[in-house]
């Protein structure tokens, strides 16, 4: 073999070999850079800029939020959103960075979560963070941990372990703004309860050291639970929430409508309509005041409550409208004659009968 030839051999195991290296190096670089790597570079710096977000998922569940004038708003319910939670959700998205690659692989995406959104078994949530210049969008999946989860952006096969870790729901009523109305007991001189059904009554006190409120109408022969049955029922506008919300109206002509207002020491009445549709409790709330210093608490709960009908948790809507029956103690039973007395009576008798014996004369 000349040595222009082995010279030649060398040069070509030379270059082989350089090209493994610079792969092998490359291949690493490319892998050190993705982890840290943002899942969705440019939202960080645009948050100020999103418009809308649209959670969608693969059994058509979904829900848009839109930016109003000052806060967020549930397009699906036309009321506003928890904003604090929709914050938070866009700063997590801004923030998402990868932890470290996961499959490519079409078929294991259900593994993860992260397969289309298009097909009616997909488990994950697509969300969209819709800016004037850019739509960012990714498939949030399974968590992997309490700090992290698995993503995928749409438009691309690999599916990446990322944090923080998101938790989103596509169901409209969870990113309603819960709070309802808070009127502490404290506050509350009377209740007058109008009942569709049974009597009604009357639960009040006359001053606020009066720890106890005294019931009306209770029927003859009957007494409350306790001194503080009624109790419960003036508490029962403390820190309100909602789980959900519908337009006012919505009911039919004939349903039968409850109603128990609320008067406060300060001159605030809460006038609470409520009925029950299927398994949904439901009320509707009207403020009103007869004192100047309550005028403008009124006013604002009117603004921001009428029109509305909210769905309640069922042990408030039960604690606000407790029958009269719900606040006395049972009626006893009268005692029955005991048989097995009666009988042993009658063989008593009887045996002092048979066993008579005629004294001598």
């Amino acid at each position: 073999m000349s040595s222009r030839r082995v010279l030649l051999l060398l040069v070509a195991g030379l270059l082989v070999i350089g090209f493994a290296i610079w792969l092998s190096s490359r291949r690493h670089l490319d892998r050190a850079t993705m982890s840290g790597d943002l899942v969705l570079p440019g939202l960080e710096n645009a948050l100020n800029t999103v418009t809308e977000v649209r959670l969608t998922k693969g059994d058509q569940t979904h829900t848009t939020l839109k930016k109003g004038a000052s806060d967020w708003v549930v397009a699906e319910r036309g009321y506003p959103a928890d904003s604090g939670k929709v914050r938070k959700l866009l700063l997590d998205l801004g923030a998402l960075n990868v932890v470290e690659e996961k499959t490519h692989n079409p078929a294991n995406y259900p593994q993860l979560g992260v397969e289309d959104t298009a097909s009616p078994k997909a488990t994950g949530t697509r969300v969209a963070a819709v800016t004037p210049a850019k739509v960012y969008e990714v498939i949030i999946g399974k968590p992997s941990s309490g700090k992290s989860g698995f993503v995928r952006v749409p438009t691309t096969e690999q599916a990446l372990l990322a944090a923080p870790s998101i938790t989103v729901d596509a169901d409209p009523k969870r990113w309603l703004d819960h709070t309802l109305i808070d009127i502490p007991q404290d506050r509350i001189k009377a209740v007058e309860e109008k009942p569709t059904e049974g009597p009604g009554y009357t639960a009040s006190r006359e001053k606020k050291e009066q720890t106890d409120f005294t019931v009306s109408n209770i029927p003859k022969g009957r007494e409350l639970t306790s001194p503080v049955a009624a109790d419960s029922i003036a508490g029962s506008l403390g820190g309100m929430t909602l789980d959900d919300v519908r337009k006012a109206g919505t009911a039919s002509a004939d349903t039968k409508v409850s109603h128990a207002i609320f008067s406060t020491f300060d001159g605030l009445e809460i006038d609470v309509a409520g009925h029950k549709d299927g398994t949904h409790d439901l009320i509707a709330i009207t403020a009103r005041s007869t004192a100047k210093e309550t005028a403008d608490e009124a006013q604002k709960i009117t603004t921001q409550l009428q029109g509305w009908e909210y769905e309640i948790p069922s042990y408030k809507y039960d604690a606000i409208f407790t029958p009269m029956e719900g606040l006395l103690k049972p009626v006893e039973k009268p005692k029955k004659a005991e048989k097995g007395a009666a009988s042993s009576t009658g063989a008593n008798k009887g045996s002092k009968k048979a066993g008579a014996v005629a004294t001598p004369q």
